[in-house]
């Protein structure tokens, strides 16, 4: 953006011990939107107090921010938000700057793959079976249990990269390839774990679930593509001393599953510095209730 004088005298005003002046300057510097980050970047590099190099940043991240804020509502207000895509603007979060290309090319490379190798007559879990094969042992994906030191497995860009992730974004991975080939596999919503389900083909979602329906086929570990029976659903159900309810059983909406996915990822950020990380992701959750 060609600076001018009023972008000049702005910042001007950022090293201003008064924070109200600060907070001032910032908030107008933001009415600029994203095209003044060369500008503020250029500002950084001429900066040779500390201080201000980190108020320069703090501005940076707020307008990055803002703009996430705008992409994300976009998303949420689609007609049919894509899952993936919600992934990637969590993943913007963090990487501000990421290219979503290069996991959009390896997830439609994955898919190929696995649509080559399907058919009209092969059974649901036959269907699933070459998913896995393709998932685990093509692409080489790998799982571990959440660990909240381990953020980078939370953004899908680090997870295509590193093909390592955790159940919730192994699950993103798992679901959006299931949307891209046509196969009727959901997240359900089972306490204290992120699963997957896949329903009979003429499911109707428009009734109320059943802990014991047979519109749910079998269950789905994303860690690494175990399959679970619903004996094995009840089984951890009463292990845990809970009580099913119909609730769990239903296929939750990609806003849902976008929410839960930030809701994770803000338990990440525990230490002092970062709490306004945690009160910044809260507002995108609430984002998606708009």
């Amino acid at each position: 953006m060609h600076e001018t004088k009023e972008i000049n005298a702005l910042f001007h005003l950022l090293d201003d011990p008064d924070q109200e002046v600060y907070d001032t300057v910032a908030s107008k510097i933001l009415l600029f939107g994203k095209e003044i980050i060369p500008n503020l970047e250029h500002l950084w590099e001429n900066t040779i107090d500390e201080s201000i190099q980190e108020r320069i940043e703090q501005v940076i991240h707020r307008v990055h921010y803002k703009d996430l804020q705008t992409a994300l509502l976009q998303w949420s207000n689609a007609e049919a938000p894509d899952l993936l895509q919600g992934a990637i603007l969590v993943a913007r979060y963090q990487f501000p700057d990421m290219q979503s290309n290069s996991v959009l090319t390896e997830i439609e490379r994955i898919k190929r793959n696995i649509w080559l190798e399907l058919n009209n007559y092969l059974t649901p879990l036959e269907q699933i079976n070459v998913l896995n094969s393709m998932i685990y042992n093509y692409f080489g994906l790998k799982g571990e249990e959440v660990a909240y030191v381990r953020k980078n497995q939370f953004f899908i860009n680090q997870v295509i990269e590193s093909k390592k992730g955790n159940p919730l974004t192994n699950g993103i991975v798992y679901q959006s390839l299931c949307a891209m080939l046509d196969l009727p596999v959901y997240a359900v919503n089972i306490p204290r774990q992120f699963i997957l389900a896949y329903f009979d083909s003429f499911y109707d979602f428009t009734e109320p679930p059943r802990p014991d329906d047979v519109r749910i086929l079998f269950f789905i570990d994303p860690i690494q593509g175990q399959i679970y029976t619903h004996q094995d659903v009840e089984g951890y159900l009463k292990r845990m001393s809970i009580q099913p309810v119909p609730s769990y059983f239903n296929p939750q909406s990609n806003k849902k599953v976008i929410q839960f996915l930030l809701g994770e990822l803000l338990k990440c950020f525990q230490d002092d510095k970062e709490a306004y990380k945690q009160e910044e992701l809260r507002e995108l959750i609430k984002l998606l209730n708009e």
